[in-house]
């Protein structure tokens, strides 16, 4: 089955430092007023707010090529939503269809007046030959095809946003949640080398300190809170 690619932003990490925007905006040289990606504040100025690193998410069931009235999108073999832009009218449906707010346009107006769409590729080009000037001119760096990574993801600087397999970004940060608010509680022996160290010629007989709770292990995550 092929691999479906996929983006999630790790909002506990996120920091607001906008590099993932900067990233996209000069790896692709996008027109004046196009972010493919930002970054939105939630809750802003209240208890629990938290920073979002937002572009298109390509939906395996993507509204915008639901609404699209010349089917300019299509799906790869990666599962990235692309589209012609040879094809676009410029009618705005797709920016109003999609719930992240993806599709861009350099103009305003009605219609073809707003210009061709541009969104997030996934650093994967368009439907002209890999690598060529035509493709990066309309759609940007190919990065797939040389096989690396969305450069957002890559320049990261906390690697709040992961791009990739879905299954693999799925299951890293599945291990940092599970991980996560322990503190001090995920470092020691256990964590760094597996095995914990021998206990000195003084110990205890019992194998524990006196002053230590019976079973009570500083990295058994089993025994931590979910």
């Amino acid at each position: 089955m092929a691999a479906r690619m996929k983006f999630i932003c790790d909002t506990e990490r996120c920091i607001d430092c906008n590099g993932c925007v900067t990233a996209c905006k000069n790896e692709n040289e996008t027109p004046w007023g196009v972010n493919r990606r930002r970054v939105v504040t939630v809750n802003d100025g209240q208890p629990g707010e938290f920073y979002a690193s937002v572009a298109c998410m390509h939906c395996t069931d993507a509204p915008c090529m639901a609404v699209c009235p010349v089917d300019c999108f299509y799906h790869t073999t990666d599962g990235v939503v692309l589209h012609d832009k040879d094809m676009c009218i410029g009618c705005g449906y797709c920016y109003y269809a999609c719930p992240f707010g993806a599709p861009q346009f350099p103009g305003t107006g009605l219609f073809n007046h707003r210009g061709k769409m541009d969104k997030c590729t996934f650093c994967a080009g368009g439907p002209e030959p890999d690598g060529s000037q035509a493709e990066f001119e309309k759609y940007g760096r190919n990065r797939l095809s040389e096989g690396k990574l969305p450069v957002c993801a890559e320049q990261c600087a906390t690697k709040a946003l992961l791009g990739g397999e879905a299954n693999i970004i799925a299951a890293i940060y599945k291990e940092r949640v599970e991980q996560r608010g322990y503190g001090p509680e995920l470092w020691g022996w256990d964590i760094a080398y597996e095995e914990p160290p021998a206990l000195p010629p003084h110990a205890p007989s019992g194998g524990s300190r006196e002053n230590r709770i019976e079973g009570d292990y500083q990295n058994d995550t089993g025994s931590l809170p979910t």
